[in-house]
């Protein structure tokens, strides 16, 4: 069942159920930003200070991070991560058996969005909420011109205490660490949480499971050679907007990407396809 609603503000989002799992998605941002099998607990974050708020970003979920990841080589005064995440999306279609519910959202180009991105796209957004989740982002270039992206889908996973979890499926894979300059690093072991992690991890061709005692959450990646790991730790958590001060213990974010040299150029009239699938397991 996908049931439209609005909330007193005006904002507007979808709340999907079937006999797998339950989520939710806005229309802006076409944005995730609850998943939960059935009889289990939430997989993805959200902030309890999180604005639902039209034009701002939801903090947790997975927002749309397109037509860049971060702040744009070319002009820093742009938006961090893009315009995707506060655009309103069209949902376009929909399909529905007893156990899974499949949803598409599409974004157009605009006069509003050349001042931002001078090219003619489509971004076209899937949803298939199930006994796992699968996300599939394809950007189509209708342009003249061959245009260059970085994105992602920045998922927040839902942790019990950061300091009890390790990620596998990176174990020797080159990172940029954005928080020492930009030093590249190699992962030595599973990938712990001690203090401030923002990497980009490249040549990743393995899934990623993040391991959490209770359960695992695997991510699968395909249209992408880069995965993002980030957690704001106790400093930074404290001053950043739309989270609470330790919001950094409750969460985790490996984002299906192409950032940091993972750079895809789109030829005239070519897409290219992002996607995530997204499994939970009890341990």
């Amino acid at each position: 069942m996908i049931t439209p609603k609005t909330l007193p503000n005006g904002f507007e989002y979808l709340e999907i159920r079937n006999r797998s799992a339950t989520a939710k998605i806005a229309l802006q941002g076409a944005h995730l930003f609850h998943y939960e099998r059935i009889g289990e607990a939430p997989l993805l974050w959200v902030s309890g200070a999180a604005s639902f708020q039209n034009g701002e970003a939801i903090r947790g979920g997975v927002p749309l991070c397109w037509p860049w990841f971060g702040v744009p080589r070319h002009d820093a005064a742009l938006p961090q991560h893009g315009f995707a995440r506060t655009a309103l999306f069209e949902w376009i279609d929909s399909h529905e058996t007893d156990h899974a519910t499949s949803l598409t959202f599409r974004l157009k180009s605009s006069q509003k969005y050349r001042e931002l991105f001078p090219y003619t796209f489509e971004l076209t957004y899937s949803v298939i909420v199930a006994e796992e989740l699968r996300l599939e982002l394809t950007t189509y270039n209708g342009d003249e011109a061959m245009f260059s992206l970085t994105q992602a889908l920045h998922s927040y996973f839902a942790v019990s205490d950061i300091s009890k979890i390790h990620v596998s499926g990176l174990e020797g894979c080159r990172y940029i660490d954005y928080v020492n300059a930009q030093r590249q690093e190699r992962q030595q072991g599973t990938v712990k949480i001690v203090q401030e992690v923002d990497r980009v991890y490249e040549e990743v061709t393995s899934p990623v499971e993040l391991y959490d005692g209770v359960r695992c959450i695997s991510v699968t990646n395909e249209g992408s050679r880069s995965v993002v790991v980030w957690n704001p730790w106790r400093e930074k958590c404290a001053r950043m907007r739309a989270m609470e001060p330790t919001s950094y213990r409750t969460m985790l974010c490996i984002e299906s990407a192409n950032a940091g040299n993972d750079v895809r150029h789109i030829d005239p009239g070519e897409s290219h396809t992002l996607t995530a699938v997204i499994r939970s397991t009890l341990l």
